[in-house]
């Protein structure tokens, strides 16, 4: 609630009009709505009793209608000025999300994705590895099984050696 002025700059003329400012909210954006309001009574009421009243209350009637017409012009120039501000500052948000962070977020996955090929198949390189070392061992171990059953050395077992009971492991990825 306050007293606003209304300005015609060409003209230079300025009235002073009583108005209530109420807050409609849209979507988080405060929008003020301007209503103006009659304080007190009429102090010309009893102005032109004689024949020009009827026209003096018919022209105080138009200039109420034309008050509460600018005032609406003025309450919606204001939220669509308000609303424009927002929805500029919306799409520069929108154009930043779109061309700067979608893109390096796409780069970021596109790197770890590529990183995880990598160790894929360093992975299975080295699982390779590992199984051409078993099978050479094994291969190494049936020679040497094979030439000492040759040479008589090496009694035939028909169990399978238990291994809880050997050593240490060899570890096969790192010997040469």
């Amino acid at each position: 609630m306050g007293l606003w002025n209304l300005c015609d700059v060409h003209c230079q003329y300025c009235i002073t009009i009583p108005l209530y400012i109420n807050v409609y909210l849209i979507t988080g954006v405060m929008l003020p709505i301007f209503e103006s309001y009659q304080d007190g009574s009429d102090s010309y009421e009893l102005t032109g009793l004689s024949r020009g009243g009827q026209q003096i209350d018919k022209l105080k009637k138009n200039y109420a209608k034309a008050i509460q017409l600018l005032v609406e012009l003025a309450s919606l120039q204001t939220s669509f000025v308000t609303l424009d501000e927002v929805i500029k500052i919306t799409n520069r948000r929108v154009n930043a999300i779109e061309h700067v962070i979608i893109p390096r977020i796409e780069n970021t996955l596109s790197y770890i994705i590529s990183e995880l090929d990598e160790r894929e198949r360093e992975e299975f390189f080295r699982l390779k590895k590992i199984q051409e070392k078993k099978k050479k061992n094994k291969k190494a171990a049936e020679d040497l099984k094979a030439k000492r059953k040759a040479d008589g050395e090496e009694k035939e077992m028909d169990e399978a050696p238990n291994i809880l009971n050997e050593g240490m492991d060899q570890d096969l990825l790192f010997t040469d």
